[in-house]
């Protein structure tokens, strides 16, 4: 099991200057939902923004210690944007 601290210092230590929330779901560390914005994914797809939070926990995910993961990513321009900031 991976603590909801420990997947959060992972993706801020991997991501450039990344803000994380982390949520775990059930209770049971093993299933987490993340939140991420960091410019690291300014000019990437969707699909290369999760691949990047994916390649950050990619040992947490092949040690079956995190079991689901969902994620939101977000570049600090479109979380502005997403919740109203200027």
């Amino acid at each position: 099991m991976v603590s909801p601290e420990q997947v959060k210092n992972t993706l801020e230590a991997q991501l450039a200057d990344a803000v994380v929330q982390v949520e775990d779901l059930t209770g049971t560390r093993d299933h987490y939902q993340v939140i991420v914005v960091s410019s690291a994914f300014e000019g990437q797809s969707l699909v290369k923004q999760h691949q990047l939070v994916y390649g950050a926990l990619k040992d947490a995910l092949s040690s079956e210690a995190i079991h689901a993961l969902t994620m939101k990513t977000y570049t600090p321009k479109t979380w502005a944007a997403a919740h109203g900031a200027a």
